[in-house]
């Protein structure tokens, strides 16, 4: 029976221990592109090493070693100041340690009280700072500054805070479910051979409802804010570049605004556990052609979507699935492939639904781990845990200068019409 139940917990083991890692591959990538192409106002390697080695060793003693203390709200609000003064000072060093400095999005909710929120808004500020250069290009460049950190607190701050909200309610719950332990142990004094795998069994509901949910915003976040961020800085530099031809300029300023409401909506629905929108008035294949149509305006990069097998409706988590996936693929086609043309086909079958993404880009090796993500390998991660929570499968071919192609095949579960 124990080993049944380690087994049925092991996915959320493996999500636990990247979760833990993601400080880890953000210092990994920000070194690794600080080596590989530094900026022109970055700062020695002999002075950037030692930090980011001390920053190392600071998460390693707080989150990986003691992971207990994360409950105890003294060491962890010790933690994350410090935190934050490695990731301002690597920034400061190096802009690409922003794919660092993010994390401060993700553990600002061990301050009390309402000190997450000042948590968002400095690692807003770093994160613009980095996106915009770093601070020397500040002066030159201080309205692309200004509207990334406005983004980033808008965007950020709107997720955070309700994700806030919903922690409060979680703590709620909490106590709410130790008044009814301690009603039950009353009771318990007559069944005493029960009374300590009751215990056990509360504890673990407990605890896989935090950890669920929290496994659920980080998918969320991902999905929404580093998508959407990513959208962000390809328009408004691709403005930059377009300065002297205004009808250039407004088209990629309008798009990064677009892209801007389009993000901050689908965050607050990922919050309240609401599935897209494009899906509550339209068909899937509907929402999957807009989707490719408007991703090739803004890539300027050809993409055809077509669908085979006879449209139904299917299971609400099942069609998000299948969206999360598309815009996952898409999104990681413009950020690595540097294609020229996307194709999607929507595959429906009598017990199956398979969603293919192929591209003639650059491709990379699947086999040596090669894996195209600069936020530490989480999108193809988040991309497989959706599908297999499902109950999908998730596969991806590619060799280098040969193209990618992403199959996702989920059970063709069925659902009412939209």
């Amino acid at each position: 029976m124990t080993s049944s139940s380690e087994t049925g917990h092991r996915p959320e083991v493996w999500q636990e221990r990247l979760y833990r890692m993601l400080p880890f591959g953000g210092l990994a990538v920000g070194t690794l592109l600080t080596v590989l192409a530094p900026t022109p106002h970055s700062l020695p390697l002999t002075i950037i090493l030692p930090v980011v080695t001390a920053a190392a060793c600071w998460i390693a003693w707080f989150v990986t070693l003691h992971p207990h203390w994360y409950e105890r709200r003294g060491p962890m609000t010790f933690f994350y100041v410090g935190l934050l003064g490695f990731a301002t000072t690597l920034v400061i060093a190096s802009p690409w340690y922003g794919f660092f400095a993010w994390v401060g999005f993700v553990y600002a909710f061990v301050l009390p009280g309402r000190w997450p929120m000042a948590g968002v808004v400095v690692t807003a500020a770093l994160l613009g700072t980095s996106q915009s250069g770093g601070l020397p290009v500040l002066a030159s460049h201080w309205l692309v500054w200004l509207v990334m950190v406005l983004f980033n607190l808008v965007v950020a701050g709107g997720v955070s805070w309700f994700a806030f909200v919903a922690e409060r309610e979680g703590e709620k719950r909490k106590r709410l479910v130790a008044e009814l332990t301690s009603a039950n142990e009353q009771l318990a004094e007559t069944v005493r051979e029960n009374e300590g795998l009751h215990a056990q069994l509360v504890t673990q509901a407990r605890e896989a409802g935090v950890r669920d949910e929290r496994q659920r915003m980080a998918r969320e976040i991902h999905d929404t804010l580093a998508q959407g961020l990513t959208g962000i800085i390809t328009q408004l530099e691709a403005a930059e570049q377009s300065r002297d031809r205004s009808t250039d300029w407004q088209r990629h300023v309008d798009n990064a605004l677009d892209l801007a409401r389009e993000s901050l909506t689908e965050a607050r629905r990922s919050v309240r556990a609401v599935r897209p929108e494009p899906l509550e008035t339209a068909r899937l294949p509907d929402v999957l052609a807009e989707l490719g149509g408007r991703w090739s305006a803004r890539h300027g990069v050809a993409a055809s979507v077509s669908t085979t097998g006879t449209p139904r409706p299917l299971h609400p988590e099942i069609e998000v699935t299948l969206l999360r996936a598309a815009q996952e693929a898409l999104a990681n086609v413009a950020r690595h492939a540097a294609a020229s043309r996307v194709g999607l086909t929507l595959s429906y079958m009598s017990d199956v639904v398979t969603l293919d993404v192929r591209d003639d880009g650059s491709g990379f090796d699947v086999d040596g781990g090669a894996v195209p993500d600069r936020d530490g390998g989480y999108g193809l991660t988040a991309m497989r845990q959706r599908v297999t929570r499902v109950g999908g499968r998730l596969a991806v071919e590619s060799e280098p200068g040969t193209g990618t192609a992403v199959s996702a095949s989920v059970p063709a579960l069925p659902g009412a019409a939209a």
